[in-house]
C-alpha cells in the first residue's frame, strides 16, 4: 500500500508526467507529425496520387515526399506540409489553444 502513496505521479495526467520529465514538447511534436503523415497518406490513397505524382506536383524529389510522409521526421517545414496538403486538395489548419 505504501508504494501507491509514494508514487508522485499518482493522480496526475499523462501530459503533466511528460511535462515533469521535460518531454511534453517533443512527444507532442511527434504525435502531431504522425497524425499529419497519416492524413496526407490517406488523402493520397483517396485521390489515387502516388508518391511520384505528389513529388511531381510539388516540383521536388520523391525523397522529399518520403520525408513529408515519414511520421518520425519532425523536421519537415510547415511550408512543405501546407504545400503537400494543398496539392492534394486539402487545407492544413494550425491553431493555438
Amino acid at each position: 500500500m505504501n508504494a501507491k502513496k509514494d508514487n508522485k505521479y499518482r493522480g496526475s495526467n499523462f501530459d503533466s508526467f511528460l511535462e515533469e520529465e521535460g518531454m511534453l514538447e517533443e512527444c507532442t511534436a511527434e504525435a502531431i507529425k504522425r497524425v499529419l503523415s497519416m492524413e496526407l497518406a490517406d488523402a493520397m490513397a483517396a485521390s489515387g496520387v502516388s508518391k511520384s505524382e505528389l513529388s511531381r506536383r510539388l516540383h521536388t524529389s520523391r525523397t522529399q515526399v518520403d520525408r513529408i510522409l515519414n511520421s518520425e521526421e519532425t523536421g519537415t517545414s510547415l511550408e512543405n506540409l501546407f504545400l503537400a496538403a494543398h496539392k492534394l486538395g486539402k487545407r492544413l489548419e494550425i491553431r493555438l489553444t
